[in-house]
């Protein structure tokens, strides 16, 4: 008699490594449709054809399984490239081009997969701080840089003075909200991505007034 190959012992083969995707995987499935609270590690291991324990050899708690999630969020949106690419154009003291890359990587980061962006706001609505604080130290110290480069910018007189926060939050604001409007609550849209960008990159640098009737006005 043939043997019968039986899927969940073929997923029991797997390296530790692809194990360990594996569940983080199915975990942001959850998380981000059902939340922190909503998901339970017994529908994750279902899903994943595994048992609840084999969850807990490798995330000893589900909030470990949660950080671990929110961390292949982080890396999935290659923040190394990414930031090499600001940290080029902060070298050049290139403004517009570092602006014009910081919206074109968030709305990027929304069509590529929104699931990771649903995980942090069903935190934020839930009210799970650990995982919220999670995230931010993740982010915090992108933020912190990119403030000082605006900072060092006004010093030089490039940029106007201002809170390098409210205009880093600006920018990224800007983005992201379109962003979610478009991607995640569905708002049709006849403007391409460069299009959006184009016009943010010159709201940033540039304002909203018409400079010839300032003029006249003046």
């Amino acid at each position: 008699m043939e043997p019968v190959n039986d899927p969940r012992t073929a997923t029991l083969r797997l390296p530790a490594s692809d194990r360990r995707l594996q569940l983080v995987e199915t975990a942001l499935d959850f998380f981000s449709r059902k939340g922190y609270g909503g998901t339970t590690t017994k529908e994750i291991a279902a899903a994943a054809g595994v048992t609840e324990a084999i969850i807990f050899r490798h995330f000893p708690t589900k909030h470990d399984l949660y950080n671990a999630v929110i961390d292949h969020h982080h890396a999935a949106g290659q923040v190394t490239e990414c930031m090499a690419q600001w940290k080029s154009c902060m070298d050049r003291n290139d403004d517009e081009g570092l602006v014009r890359a910081i919206v074109e990587k968030i709305i990027e980061s929304y069509r590529r997969d929104l699931r990771g962006q649903r995980v942090l706001l069903f935190a934020a609505l839930e009210g799970h701080e650990t995982g919220l604080e999670h995230a931010r130290a993740l982010s915090f110290p992108i933020f912190e840089l990119l403030c000082q480069y605006v900072s060092r910018r006004q010093s030089e007189g490039a940029l106007r003075k201002g809170s390098p926060g409210a205009i880093v939050a600006a920018v990224a604001g800007m983005a992201s909200h379109y962003a979610t409007m478009t991607q995640m609550f569905g708002f049709p849209t006849t403007v391409t991505d460069q299009q959006i960008a184009d016009s943010f990159v010159a709201i940033v640098m540039h304002g909203i007034q018409d400079n010839q009737n300032t003029q006249r006005a003046q």
